[in-house]
């Protein structure tokens, strides 16, 4: 293990979004602010926010992902990031503009299954009262 850099993992529900070796540094969104990690800071948990997240690679380039709410874990020179979604891109106009489409698209659908539960709950329920009538 390099001691220079941290190992990245950032994972997706049904798959590894970025896999990577030597980052230098990282900041991410909480609902506390934005909090920076380098490779020797103390282990840590933190409750990440939907946000742009931020990684320096040991060559200096700078990369940032839009990334959904999840969890942020450090542990040693590893640190592992379980987002629901995650969004690529260098340029952060182009990416705030993924983001917004994207992430919209996903709460619409969201609303419609939860709708389309909710009817199917107030359903059940009223038919279960009849039964219980009878």
């Amino acid at each position: 293990m390099d001691q220079s850099g941290m190992n990245l993992n950032v994972l997706l529900p049904f798959r590894v979004f970025l896999s990577l070796r030597n980052v230098r540094r990282i900041v991410v969104e909480t609902n506390a602010g934005s909090y920076g990690f380098l490779p020797h800071r103390l282990d840590c948990v933190a409750a990440l926010v939907p946000g742009i997240f931020t990684y320096e690679t040991d060559k200096g380039a700078i990369h940032y992902v839009a990334v959904d709410e999840g969890v942020l874990v450090k542990a040693g020179a590893d640190v592992s990031v379980s987002v629901r979604n995650a969004i690529g891109g260098a340029d952060l106009g182009k990416l705030r503009e993924s983001v917004e489409k994207e992430f919209m698209q996903q709460d619409a659908q969201e609303q419609t299954v939860r709708s389309v539960m909710k009817k199917m709950e107030t359903s059940f329920i009223s038919r279960l009262e009849k039964l219980r009538q009878e």
